[in-house]
């Protein structure tokens, strides 16, 4: 009998077109597993793409040269929706008709194929259509709690994802085992480390610097440079061959850790001064304002890698909030202000409210966010949602934080 690590590479050396996918969070973890498992497939010959829906809560767009993990191999190569997926086939039946001329025309929303016959005609009962084969016949799908978490790209070709094998890699224990081979390891503190150990049950030959590179970036991004407390001795032997076979482990702290600006450690500075807690330190949050942005010259962009840090300095917390403002109260009166005037020449047109205060919820366990603050139309994933609230941010503080109170009490933490 098979094992699930050669059942995997059975899979794999049947494929002839492999799709990896990740989940629309955009964790680093997984980014530099899907790379790393790219670039490996690549050296085993095989035509590999990596797509994975465009996130809405990432630092920066994974399509910015600046991105977090931009540095690393093949990053450019990650793309944000699925193209050509299957074709549509016309068939006609030329068995009594040979073909003279063929040629098509677009009307409208209708595209005609004219098609002369060298003899005689064509008929409705000599033409058939049918759907093609997918292009892809495997899916690896990686460091993703379910099907939904991919986002569009599964919600946009629901039939793809039923049709073609899948194989579900990942180390969470929230994991819905959706796949048809399901390798994961609940004992790995990352999805690099579940990879690592897959590849060197196959052959660890073909692990060269770029994939141990990309490797080594998703143990150092989730053990947060091993400053985490799920550390173990596991992880420190992947960690040290990665390091022996080549991973630059020196470019991987710098461009994750030490490349901060003075800007956003200024804007920790005034995160950390309005930090509060409640629950035991299991509820944390803190509050920002535009003049906070402003004086720091930093933007919504920079509050991801304010999570982060919270993480590290308070392990005992559940949820982590940030709430804040991006605009100052007289630019906000100004455009309403301008707005009205619009309406009064024209009955027509609408007067645009924008949220006054924006709310970032960050859970470290498993906790369903969308479910724990549903009430608010949240956007983003189950474990890092952004709302807004309609009011000015110290009611809407007073709002959210009690709500998200009530709700982690009401559950079995």
């Amino acid at each position: 009998m098979l094992t699930q690590e050669q059942q995997i590479f059975e899979q794999i050396k049947k494929a002839q077109n492999i799709l990896i996918t990740f989940s629309k969070s955009w964790d680093g973890d997984a980014v530099a597993s899907s790379l790393a498992l790219f670039l490996y497939l690549k050296r085993l010959d095989k035509n590999v793409e990596v797509i994975a829906d465009t996130p809405k809560l990432e630092k920066l767009s994974p399509t910015d040269k600046n991105a977090l993990f931009s540095f690393l191999p093949s990053y450019n190569e990650i793309k944000n929706s699925l193209e050509n997926l299957r074709k549509f086939i016309i068939s006609l039946d030329i068995s009594n008709t040979k073909v003279s001329q063929i040629k098509y025309a677009r009307k409208e929303n209708a595209l005609n194929f004219i098609i002369s016959p060298k003899e005689g005609f064509f008929t409705n009962d000599d033409i058939t259509s049918r759907a093609g084969e997918f292009k892809y016949d495997l899916i690896i799908v990686l460091d993703t709690p379910d099907l939904e978490s991919l986002e569009k790209i599964y919600d946009n070709d629901t039939e793809f994802f039923y049709k073609v094998p899948i194989i579900n890699i990942d180390h969470h224990a929230e994991n819905e085992e959706f796949g048809q081979i399901n390798y994961v390891e609940l004992k790995a503190v990352s999805t690099a480390e579940v990879l690592f150990s897959l590849f060197e049950s196959y052959s660890r030959d073909i692990i060269n610097e770029d994939i141990a590179t990309c490797l080594l970036a998703g143990i150092i991004y989730q053990t947060k440079s091993f400053k985490t407390s799920n550390i173990t001795p596991r992880t420190l032997l992947t960690t040290s061959q990665l390091i022996s076979m080549g991973a630059r482990r020196e470019e991987i702290v710098n461009r994750l850790y030490r490349s901060r600006s003075l800007n956003v450690l200024k804007l920790w500075g005034r995160v950390l001064a309005r930090l509060s807690s409640t629950l035991n330190n299991k509820l944390v949050w803190t509050t920002l304002t535009p003049v906070d942005f402003i004086k720091t010259e930093s933007g919504e962009k920079d509050l991801i890698d304010v999570i982060d840090e919270l993480i590290v300095s308070i392990p005992q917390a559940y949820v982590i909030i940030i709430i804040y403002e991006t605009k100052l109260k007289q630019e906000i009166k100004i455009k309403e202000e301008v707005l009205s005037e619009d309406k009064l020449g024209d009955k027509t047109a609408k007067q645009e409210t924008a949220p006054l205060t924006n709310v970032i919820v960050y859970t470290t366990k498993n906790i369903n966010l969308f479910d724990l603050v549903k009430k608010y139309n949240p956007a983003g994933t189950k474990k890092l949602v952004k709302i807004f609230i309609d009011k000015e941010l110290k009611k809407a503080e007073e709002e959210i934080i009690e709500f998200i109170k009530n709700q982690l009490n009401n559950l079995p933490l």
